[in-house]
């Protein structure tokens, strides 16, 4: 049966906009039991004792939050197929929802028991992240609170901030000491920061907030412009914040092996036109189709771990919003920030050091890093660093949120 016994964040209502009294830690409670398995994914199979699955790897499990969305939707079936993790690598999802979404949980994982997926080998659902979490080797945080209209910035923050500092508990206390972290639900830097400040036994080196759906729509502009397909874009880095002050970098990046630069002449708009369509692509994608993107957003998950799991090709590199302690770049300690990575294909990276900066560049990263710090004060009483105090630069939350401010924008 699966449990109702939820742990509801417990709701900090500033007084004003500008300070929020720090509250008392919560204690961690015991573990629970893992949730309930679903249909045929309740049946136990031996891999080794059948010539197909004698070769596969050893099954992982990855829990999803957020799982009866439409990103989960175009994501769930993408892993299961072996599209992310490779056709040898057996999957347990663990899906996570809520007591409203939870009849449309199930459905989901009906439908994941209707299209047979050979690597797909347990599927299990719940409420609890106590329990959906339990030995996740893979955790991507979907599920957030969309902006309602009239919504303040920092309440916001402080809402979404509260989710994902519970589960940033919740995967203390049962996931795997080596869990990898995706954190797609909005504000995503800041979400990220506050999950892995309450996870202080999982190293802050394996969260990442997704920035890679920034990267894709930078190599897409750049592409349209020079005339060339998109594959010919390498070198791309978006710094900073998934938001309008975002900065896609056009100084490091490459077309056809060249820098950009020498491609496209054209400074004016590669400094205004180009900057400002990445930034604001979001935006415009809800005035045309009403809707933020969730196909696209998937992808760009898949992207992201794959760069993980894969070799990043020789002289590339991708971008993810990772912990800024010790970065090269001068970058402000202890927040989120996307900055360009490596990988050798085991789950880690290390961060691109060959990288140049001019004034337009580092003018810009300063502008998203101010926004980062701001953010961090915001939710100081949900990172236990005592009083919140929001004294936010602008409204900046998420690319083109003001065009519809109850929707997420991605």
């Amino acid at each position: 049966m699966i449990s109702s016994a939820l742990r509801p964040p417990k709701l900090i209502t500033p007084q004003n906009s500008r300070e929020v009294q720090a509250p008392v830690a919560a204690k961690i409670e015991e573990p629970k039991k893992k949730p309930d398995c679903f249909g045929v994914f309740c049946l136990t199979y031996d891999l080794k004792a059948e010539d197909e699955t004698r070769s596969w790897k050893k099954l992982i499990n990855i829990a999803v939050s957020g799982a009866a969305g439409m990103i989960s939707n175009h994501l769930l079936f993408k892993l299961a197929s072996g599209e992310v993790f490779g056709p040898d690598q057996p999957i347990a999802l663990k899906l996570l929802g809520s007591e409203r979404s939870f009849q449309a949980l199930e459905g989901v994982a009906m439908e994941l028991e209707d299209s047979l997926f050979p690597l797909l080998r347990e599927v299990s659902i719940g409420i609890d992240p106590y329990e959906v979490f339990q030995d996740a080797e893979w955790a991507l945080l979907i599920g957030a609170k969309p902006r309602g209209p009239g919504m303040e910035r920092a309440g916001l923050l402080d809402i979404n901030g509260q989710i994902f500092a519970e589960q940033g508990k919740a995967l203390n206390a049962v996931a795997s000491r080596n869990v990898k972290v995706m954190v797609v639900g909005n504000p995503c830097n800041t979400n990220a920061l506050i999950c892995l400040k309450n996870a202080p036994d999982i190293p802050a080196k394996n969260f990442h907030a997704l920035t890679r759906l920034d990267e894709n729509r930078a190599k897409c502009q750049l592409a349209l412009k020079a005339g060339v397909f998109y594959d010919q874009v390498s070198n791309m880095t978006i710094w900073g914040n998934h938001s309008t002050t975002q900065v896609p970098d056009f100084l490091n990046a490459k077309i056809n092996g060249l820098p950009v630069k020498e491609v496209i002449k054209d400074t004016k708009w590669l400094e205004e036109e180009f900057t400002e369509k990445v930034q604001k692509r979001g935006g415009v994608l809800i005035q045309k189709w009403g809707r933020s993107s969730a196909a696209s957003t998937a992808v760009s998950i898949v992207d992201a771990i794959r760069s993980l799991v894969t070799p990043t090709p020789e002289g590339d590199w991708f971008s993810s919003g990772v912990y800024t302690a010790g970065n090269p770049y001068g970058i402000a300690d202890d927040i989120v920030f996307s900055m360009p990575c490596r990988s050798k294909g085991d789950g880690d990276y290390e961060l691109v050091k060959d990288v140049i900066f001019d004034d337009y560049l580092w003018s810009r990263i300063k502008k998203t890093e101010a926004e980062l710090l701001a953010e961090k004060k915001c939710v100081a009483h949900l990172t236990g660093e005592g009083i919140a105090v929001c004294d936010l630069p602008g409204d900046t939350m998420l690319p083109g949120e003001k065009a519809k401010q109850y929707m997420y924008v991605y």
